[in-house]
């Protein structure tokens, strides 16, 4: 999954400051005197912070970005998956346990994980008894199919993943619902509903991930008599223990008690605060400014503090913030359509002049930031090594010039070329990392402009070939977490030629080679976890040995928790952020 954004400047002289302070505090810990109100520095990490079952008051999170889309079906931001929770539900989720037992599946509407038949391809679920809408309507089985049943509307539900239109229908044959001639709008063949209480996933091929589609907000049921089809983001209709209030796109969103949810229908939602409130601006710094006065407190984004604020954070309130090891990754997309990069030795002269420990450095130091990257999967997924082709460890991150002026004489390019580089405004430090790149390449002569873009339009900027191409673009600078914690999970969106899409693309590289879909092909359709981990190791391998995708930083943020938030824990399953669903207030102010 793609990250939120948002926007900082920042300076090195800054960010050695933070990593000697990061060192500082990781090896000392700190005792509650020192650590002032808060829970104590990494208290969420491994563990709950501020443990209580308290209902009441109201939540407030401050965040430098909306969410990508508020439809369920439409969303693909990590943190907007983590805030859907409260007013969606799906079948199966994941469980609300610190660090990686989240990972685990758990029965949402469904009484139980799947049945799954002998050959793998059918999966079956009862649905819980007293599940209803924010109107009190019964939800049933045929409201999960149609919620489904709208990814396959791409002309209208755009922007998020397509896992279930893939393995359920691989042909396209199905036309969505708005197209759908049959009378119920139900006409997906490979979803059945018996009845209202039981719903049955016919797939063509086995594939082992199937219930981990499910648990991502695109499996979320939508009314059909409720559904405004692209107006649906402007007002979701709830399932879960929350609805909408009000709802004003980058600016606000006010979440209230959804009185007809039953918690007797629901074991994983505690429902603590009574009410939840966003607030969104664009001034990082003075949200973390807000965030340590007292009148904030979580950042929705979960991308961690500006340079500046986690300074403070650290000096000031260590005992309100975790250094959180995520599971995202930093990395630069070589765009092999926009010449020259469709040259492979003109993108390995990108990985031989990138200076890592400088980009490193830029966002933070090894601690602040997190390690250099030579992997494109992060460390939790079967497929991860220490596999580094360019001998980036090796020569501590320094860029090696004369194998990259090498690499430009061979692909005809002694001289060097332009290019542009995006960048996203409000992600914090991608800018600055832009333009340290931009400075590095400079030395071996490639000219890459920085392209800046908001990260609210990535999807309809660096998510569509043809506006890639007409503005030039050559690399685009990202970061992404896994949409579940497998291979499939998280390369699949980044690498498959089939999830190329016109708009919402996230293999930004268009990378079209049927090698790599067939590594994706033979991994899914093994149920042996670690023989799939080998095929991705090879994948792994070859999408660097192409130089298609740069990794660049196994990424870890400063993130910040008020003395009063309770419940409070990293996620694994939400790539380390906290887990907003079991958030609590300590008071009701």
């Amino acid at each position: 999954m793609p990250t939120g954004s948002s926007k900082r400047r920042l300076t090195a002289g800054a960010a050695l400051v933070v990593a000697a302070l990061v060192t500082t505090t990781a090896c000392g810990g700190g005792s509650d005197e020192e650590d002032g109100k808060g829970a104590g520095y990494n208290a969420a990490i491994g563990k709950v912070a501020n443990e209580s079952a308290k209902k009441g008051g109201t939540l407030k999170f401050i965040a430098k970005q909306d969410l990508d889309s508020a439809d369920p079906q439409r969303a693909y931001y990590g943190m907007t998956w983590d805030f859907m929770r409260y007013y969606t539900r799906t079948l199966i989720t994941y469980d609300t346990k610190p660090g990686a037992a989240s990972n685990k599946l758990v029965p949402d509407l469904a009484e139980s994980t799947a049945k799954i038949s002998d050959d793998g391809k059918t999966y079956t679920y009862k649905l819980r008894d007293g599940l209803t809408w924010e109107d009190g309507s019964k939800l049933t089985s045929k409201d999960i199919k149609y919620g489904i049943e709208r990814i396959w509307a791409t002309k209208v539900i755009t922007g998020g993943p397509g896992y279930l239109k893939s393995t359920l229908d691989p042909k396209g044959e199905y036309k969505g619902p708005y197209d759908d001639k049959s009378k119920d709008k139900l006409g997906l063949k490979a979803i059945e509903t018996p009845d209202d209480n039981t719903i049955i996933f016919k797939l063509p091929k086995k594939n082992g991930d199937f219930e981990q589609m499910l648990a991502m907000p695109s499996g979320t049921p939508v009314k059909q008599s409720e559904d405004t089809g692209a107006k649906y983001t402007q007002r979701p209709f709830s399932s879960g223990p929350y609805k909408f209030q009000n709802y004003s796109a980058g600016k606000s969103i006010t979440l209230v008690r959804n009185k007809n949810w039953k918690k007797s229908s629901d074991p994983v939602r505690p429902a603590l605060p009574d009410k939840i409130q966003v607030t969104i601006s664009a001034n990082l710094e003075e949200n973390d400014k807000r965030l340590m006065e007292g009148d904030y407190d979580i950042d929705m984004n979960g991308t961690g503090m500006t340079q500046s604020g986690r300074t403070t954070a650290i000096q000031d309130h260590k005992g309100n913030v975790d250094n959180m090891q995520t599971d995202f990754v930093r990395y630069v997309a070589l765009v092999t359509k926009t010449k020259p990069f469709d040259n492979e030795a003109c993108r390995k002269a990108v990985f031989y002049a990138t200076d890592f420990a400088s980009l490193q450095k830029t966002r933070g130091g090894p601690l602040a930031a997190g390690e250099i990257a030579t992997n494109v999967f992060p460390k939790s997924i079967k497929g991860h090594d220490d596999y580094d082709p360019y001998g980036i460890k090796e020569r501590k991150g320094k860029p090696d010039v004369a194998k990259a002026k090498a690499q430009l004489k061979e692909c005809g390019k002694p001289g060097g070329f332009s290019t542009k580089i995006s960048a996203r405004t409000n992600q914090p430090g991608e800018v600055d990392a832009a333009t340290a790149l931009q400075e590095q390449l400079k030395k071996v002569n490639i000219n890459a402009d920085v392209d800046q873009i908001d990260g609210a339009d990535s999807s309809s900027i660096t998510g569509s070939p043809s506006v890639v191409k007409k503005r030039g673009i050559g690399m685009t600078m990202a970061g992404w977490g896994p949409d579940f914690p497998t291979g499939q999970g998280y390369a699949q969106p980044l690498f498959d030629s089939r999830f190329i899409n016109e708009n919402g693309n996230y293999n930004e590289s268009q990378i079209d080679e049927p090698k790599v879909d067939k590594y994706f092909d033979d991994a899914i359709g093994t149920v042996d976890p670690n023989k799939a981990g080998e095929i991705y190791t090879d994948l792994a391998h070859e999408i660097v040995d192409k130089a298609y995708w740069m990794p660049f930083i196994y990424e870890k943020n400063i993130s910040w928790r008020s003395s009063r938030a309770t419940n409070v824990y990293s996620s694994a399953a939400y790539s380390g952020r906290y887990d907003y669903i079991s958030l609590g207030v300590s008071d009701k102010k």
